[in-house]
């Protein structure tokens, strides 16, 4: 797990403790991921990093999102079926409520899913790393539209 001190460390910094080249694109990625509201899909961080950096390539992009998860910096998120999208590795686990109509992502702490961790995991004889919970259903700009048609 990332602690508060390593997620509060610069981009080139993070990059620098990690043993990986530090490289403009790689410091732009990694800022822009930290600065965004929620979750970021590659085609949107690539769409940022193009403002700023107009010769990076798409791939670039991709290839940057693997390392960071690799070296535990980000989380990967599957809200639709072939739709990726990134998030800081936050300091304490939250889970996610994800409208069906609008994509609107919502996250929420679960203390539960301790629990279930903490249980299961002895029970199992398990060593869980994580927990991932996803509500799906409308959120309450898309409930109201849909009640006034």
């Amino acid at each position: 797990m990332v602690s508060k001190a390593k997620q509060k460390m610069s981009a080139q910094q993070t990059l620098n403790s990690s043993s990986q080249r530090v490289t403009a694109q790689r410091t732009l990625l990694l800022d822009l991921i930290r600065r965004s509201e929620g979750h970021v899909d590659a085609d949107e961080l690539y769409r940022r990093a193009r403002r700023r950096y107009p010769r990076i390539s798409l791939s670039t992009v991709y290839r940057n999102l693997q390392l960071f998860k690799k070296l535990g910096l980000i989380e990967e998120h599957h809200f639709a079926e072939e739709h990726h999208h990134y998030e800081v590795k936050p300091a304490t686990e939250h889970q996610h409520l994800l409208c069906l109509n609008c994509g609107k992502i919502v996250e929420f702490a679960c203390p539960l899913s301790q629990k279930f961790k903490k249980d299961i995991g002895k029970q199992y004889d398990f060593d869980i790393t994580g927990v991932e919970v996803r509500m799906t259903g409308l959120c309450s700009s898309c409930r109201k539209r849909s009640d006034g048609s």
